[in-house]
């Protein structure tokens, strides 16, 4: 820690500081993320975006002390600088190092986890009432950025904050964007209170007018308050949230840190919740992030002088291959649509929407709309697609179960980023799409062993009419197979890669490609293993993988999933419901959550790489590894 944090002890002593110091603090903080995200890649521009908000709410408040929320966590790093994390900083996303999120098991300036969406003023109200409950003292702050507005849980949170008239404080970082460019209604909303800051003085020269009556009664006086009421939706933008019982401030200059601090001040004083409306520019002080603030929502390592990634991109995704081979399908059959919740670039859906704009739903923030309306398209005759990040679908459970499945309606899950996604830790990881999945009746499975099975599932799936379909693949480059044209692969079969007599290896998804290399490396040590590649989750190729189980003895699975209900449960039920008892290894991920680490260091410290399969295997053969029977 150099420059004018030196000798400070944070975040106590930037109460300390003066305007000028404050700004100098600013500036310091964003040269060190700038170097820090260049240097590791992570969420940069919704940081630098609330650098002077950041230095605002911890040079009013006394964390830990008061409790400040961020949602969605991509915009905490000025946060964590500020509250004892300097020192630690390069360690950002790394192995062992600092989650990209809040975290509390990080920090005591962290009282709640933020990794999803729209959670924080539902967290901020419950530590409100148990502050309440327990006859304490302290403001409780939740710091929620305009794309996380699309969802409905903080309207279900502000809703409720305002029937009880809790004792909070929202403040709304209004910066025009989510990750992809904020959509729907309260985006435009919010624009319209942007062009319009008069309406403040308007509303306090009304009131003053109004007041100065001396010979209103209670008559006028109720006139008086429905001419008020009348007057506000004409001139007062803010009123949805006084309407919800919100005090509202706003338009507030978000990098303005002397006036941030003043309504803070005033917020601060004031009963019942209070919602403060910031303005600010997401990728502020850093030119090529102003520029494509997109682009640096999340990025990998960069060269500072240009905002280039450092490394080219020698192959292309796994969701580029699919926004692809959706777009070429698209051309042949005009009944298809595409969903998605406000990733249309993360999900790779960017030229889908330019070539059909008619066919193309951005959502926002609303996974569960997104699924109920894709139920509904389909009930109407259309073949939705929706794309969805493994862990933000798992926001939309009940309604795949109730508004999809249990109507048996043809709509299509392209689940991203599937398995271990790497940097972002826990909060992110698609651990557990197959376990909530396969449970539910009428949902089939697939996942593709590389980027041709994935274009091939994807017309499979359009093809298929009795239920819904989801295929899963990983946040990561493709394995360079030439593609043939889109076809259709046989309904629930598996593929027989390797005879042996030895073991039978059934491997799930991209891992086929490291468990075909160990199965070359386990024939050179004597051991003969058949492998199967499933392609299907659900429904299993029953004959193929009992034939061979019972050729084999036994059975090694392989997913990128947790263990209990996965891929590896769902051969096991099937070997006990044909009365084999034989034994059988699950590699995967036991109970637990994983951290953040690169993609490649969290698959080998789970033995799901090529090597780990290799040890696991052999083990299991010799015996050294615990069998679990089938």
């Amino acid at each position: 820690m150099d420059g004018i944090f030196k000798n400070l002890d944070l975040p106590g002593d930037l109460k300390k500081l003066d305007e000028n110091e404050l700004k100098k603090a600013a500036e310091e903080i964003r040269e060190y993320m700038i170097r820090t995200v260049a240097d590791n890649g992570g969420h940069l521009a919704a940081s630098l975006g609330v650098v002077e908000l950041s230095l605002a709410l911890h040079s009013t408040f006394e964390s830990p002390r008061d409790q400040i929320i961020w949602d969605v966590g991509h915009q905490s790093y000025p946060h964590k600088l500020l509250t004892g994390r300097w020192e630690q900083f390069p360690s950002l996303r790394k192995q062992g190092g600092l989650c990209g999120f809040p975290k509390p098991e990080e920090s005591e300036h962290d009282p709640f986890l933020t990794g999803h969406s729209s959670t924080s003023i539902s967290a901020a109200l419950g530590l409100a009432q148990a502050r309440d409950f327990n006859g304490e003292d302290y403001q409780v702050i939740a710091v929620i950025g305009d794309g996380a507005l699309t969802g409905g849980m903080a309207f279900e949170a502000l809703n409720h904050a305002g029937h009880i008239k809790a004792d909070m404080l929202v403040v709304l970082n209004d910066n025009e964007m989510s990750i992809s460019s904020n959509v729907g209604s309260m985006s435009s909303y919010l624009a319209r209170i942007r062009s319009d800051p008069k309406y403040s003085r308007i509303k306090k020269d009304f009131e003053n007018f109004v007041g100065r009556i001396p010979w209103i009664g209670k008559q006028a006086l109720d006139s008086a308050e429905k001419i008020k009421g009348g007057l506000k939706y004409l001139v007062m933008p803010g009123v949805i949230f006084e309407e919800l019982g919100f005090t509202y401030f706003g338009p507030v200059d978000g990098h303005n840190i002397p006036a941030l601090k003043r309504v803070l001040t005033q917020a601060n004083r004031m009963q019942g919740p209070v919602l403060i409306h910031t303005v600010t520019e997401k990728g502020k002080g850093y030119h090529y992030a102003e520029k494509a603030p997109e682009k640096f929502h999340g990025i990998g390592p960069f060269d500072l002088e240009n905002g280039q990634l450092l490394k080219k991109k020698k192959k292309s995704s796994y969701t580029e291959v699919f926004g692809n081979a959706l777009v070429k399908l698209s051309r042949e059959n005009p009944r298809i649509t595409a969903i998605t919740a406000a990733m249309t670039a993360g999900t790779g859906l960017t030229g889908f929407a330019e070539e059909f704009p008619d066919r193309f739903y951005d959502v926002g923030i609303a996974e569960q709309h997104a699924v109920t309306m894709a139920g509904a398209l389909a009930a109407g005759g259309m073949q939705p697609v929706v794309a969805i990040y493994s862990t933000f679908l798992q926001r939309a459970y009940d309604q795949i179960i109730h508004d999809v499945c249990l109507q048996k309606l043809p709509v299509i899950f392209a689940v991203d980023r599937a398995g271990i996604t790497g940097e972002d830790g826990e909060t992110h990881q698609g651990l557990f799409d197959l376990n909530y999945l396969r449970s539910i009746p009428n949902m089939s499975i697939m996942a593709p062993a590389n980027e041709d099975e994935l274009q091939h599932m994807l017309k499979t799936a359009l093809e298929y009419k009795d239920g819904p379909v989801a295929f899963r693949y990983p946040r990561d480059k493709v394995e360079g197979v030439e593609l043939d044209e889109p076809q259709t692969l046989p309904w629930g079969k598996a593929e027989l890669l390797k005879s042996g007599e030895d073991i039978l290896i059934i491997a799930a998804g991209t891992l086929v490609n490291s468990a075909l290399k160990a199965s070359e490396k386990l024939f050179w040590q004597g051991i003969k293993p058949a492998l199967i590649n499933a392609r299907f989750i659900k429904p299993l190729d029953e004959d193929l993988i009992v034939s061979w189980a019972q050729k084999c003895g036994r059975v090694v699975t392989i997913e990128e999933n947790v263990l209990a209900g996965g891929f590896g449960s769902g051969v096991m039920e099937l070997l006990e419901k044909r009365g084999l008892e034989l034994p059988v290894k699950r590699l995967g991920i036991d109970d637990q959550f994983v951290a953040h680490g690169l993609r490649a260091e969290m698959l080998s410290n789970y033995n799901l790489d090529a090597d780990g399969i290799y040890r696991e295997t052999v083990n299991f053969v010799n015996g050294k590894a615990a069998k679990e029977q089938g």
